[in-house]
């Protein structure tokens, strides 16, 4: 006879059936093999098997242990085998019904005591074992978690290998695990507390009501980080569809703790020493980056000529695709990377540019030195880039102006509901598609005319283009137009003159007759 148990390989946020088969045969004894592309993870599951099974009193057979993972081809990273491997001996040795294994998948790190320690992927392998029409058997320490998934299989979360046998046997009644807790989303900063900033305040009111990319440039202290700090609150609360993608992603990278779920979306802002591994995932045992992480959130990069240019060119794809391929030379691994990327940065190495006045110890070409540290096409892909001016001493004086949180998030929730009311749960106007873009942010006959003239001076590319119209959408949503009209047009071309800069010169010539940023 072969025991066989279902657990699961984990590739991307995708769950993988994996068949474990143990067979017990004749033959040279304490020989004890896994076999199907297991690392080094897996391999090692023999001797914390052996120890667990010792600690509840029970010993080896002297014969010959074989385990086989199938498919045979595909790779099995993770020490999550070990609970399944030992359930299946357990199963040829008679110390446990033969048809324990029905009707569950299983999935569990096993101690040398026999406890059975938590793993990352309780909840995508929940959500798996669901779909195939099992239960799930994982460890007490990650049952509230698998809770999530929902639907009628059953959770058995035991605290250690004898209490899952005895609850075979019959001797011990294992209760289903609750869900964890929903937290409460953090307190946000209020942006009324911003001072000064009032057309970067308006750029981040867009950005939050379309989902658009945000480049803000500026000195220090001009509140760059203050603004991206406050953007979370006015980004409309998580779906139920948006808060399980987030937690199956946070499930892998094990931030789950006590399986609690947020309707927060996520801000991530990683140090500029990041590497592309942590920005994108990757490593000996791919996990999600900083990108993945913030699916469905804000990823902010403050100091953005500081990152290296291939982790800066890395987010390329992900931006436009909305997701992160890993390839591997026998595999490729998918993770979702639906992020809004919100980036600040200083306007030269010193800190403070030529329209400061102030003089520059780095020479005459730091800025131009210092911002070509960013590719073309990554701030092509940037829907609004402001300029943010030094905040005067009159501005930090004077009382804290302009509106709350509230207000702002008030105006923000109605242009999404106009968006989702047009494309669906969850679409934005940063995510509209070249067919949706041309029948809903067609503009009227002025803005076409407006675009055309401004698509000529400044060089736009296709891209920059398709972007400025998306931006046009959202301004007309927040104005609670039917149609873009010329006014929208204007601001959104405004947004996105410090990324479209021309060579000295032809610069202030090309975009005179163009408001400023923050202008109808």
């Amino acid at each position: 006879m072969v025991a066989q148990i279902t657990t699961f390989a984990f590739h991307g946020v995708d769950a993988r059936p994996v068949t474990v088969q143990v067979q017990l045969t004749n033959g040279a004894g304490n020989i004890f093999s896994i076999v199907g592309l297991p690392d080094k993870a897996v391999s090692e599951a023999r001797e914390r098997v052996r120890a667990a099974l010792s600690a509840v009193g029970l010993g080896l057979p002297v014969k010959r242990i074989t385990v086989n993972l199938a498919p045979a081809d595909l790779p099995k990273e993770g020490s999550h085998f070990d609970l399944a491997i030992a359930l299946g001996l357990l199963m040829e040795m008679g110390a446990a019904p033969h048809d324990a294994g029905a009707g569950f998948a299983v999935m569990g790190e096993l101690g040398l005591d026999g406890s059975i320690a938590p793993c990352a992927g309780a909840l995508p392998a929940a959500v798996a074992a669901n779909a195939m029409g099992l239960g799930l058997i994982c460890p007490e320490a990650s049952g509230a978690e698998a809770a999530w998934a929902g639907g009628d299989a059953a959770i058995l979360a035991p605290k250690s290998l004898i209490q899952l046998v005895n609850h075979f046997k019959g001797a011990q009644v294992l209760t289903a695990p609750a869900p964890g807790a929903l937290e409460a989303p953090p307190a946000i900063p209020d942006l009324i507390d911003v001072k000064g900033q009032e057309t970067a305040k308006r750029a981040l009111e867009v950005a939050a009501a379309g989902g658009h990319n945000l480049l803000m440039v500026g000195p220090p202290g001009a509140g760059k980080s203050m603004l991206a700090a406050r953007l979370p609150g006015l980004l409309p609360p998580l779906s139920p569809k948006e808060m399980l993608e987030i937690s199956m992603v946070q499930s892998l990278a094990g931030l789950l703790e006590g399986g609690r779920l947020t309707r927060a979306r996520p801000f991530r802002a990683p140090h500029h020493s990041a590497s592309m591994a942590a920005m994108i995932g990757g490593g000996v045992r791919a996990k999600p980056g900083e990108a993945s992480l913030a699916h469905h959130g804000v990823l902010f990069l403050d100091e953005l000529p500081e990152f290296s240019a291939p982790v800066l060119d890395s987010l390329r794809q992900p931006l436009e695709t909305g997701d992160v391929l890993i390839a591997r030379a026998n595999f490729h691994v998918r993770y979702p990377a639906r992020f809004q990327l919100v980036a600040a940065m200083n306007p030269c190495r010193c800190g403070y540019g030529r329209a400061s006045g102030r003089a520059c110890g780095k020479g005459p070409n730091c800025e131009e030195i210092y911002q070509s540290r960013i590719s073309g096409p990554l701030l092509d892909r940037m829907d609004l880039s402001i300029e943010l001016p030094a905040v005067t001493p009159a501005d930090l004086a004077g009382p804290a102006t302009g509106e709350t949180t509230a207000a702002v998030a008030e105006r923000v929730a109605r242009a999404r509901g106009a968006q989702t009311a047009r494309s669906g749960e969850g679409a934005s106007n940063a995510a509209l598609g070249d067919a949706e873009l041309s029948s809903i942010a067609a503009p009227d006959a002025e803005g076409a005319s407006l675009l055309s003239r401004a698509a000529e001076a400044m060089s736009l590319s296709a891209r920059a283009y398709t972007r400025i119209l998306r931006v046009a959408r959202t301004l007309a949503d927040l104005d609670g137009a039917d149609g873009v009209k010329r006014r929208h047009i204007a601001e959104a071309v405004s947004f996105r003159k410090a990324a479209d800069r021309r060579p000295e010169g032809n610069a202030a010539k090309s975009l005179e007759g163009f408001p400023r940023a923050g202008a109808a």
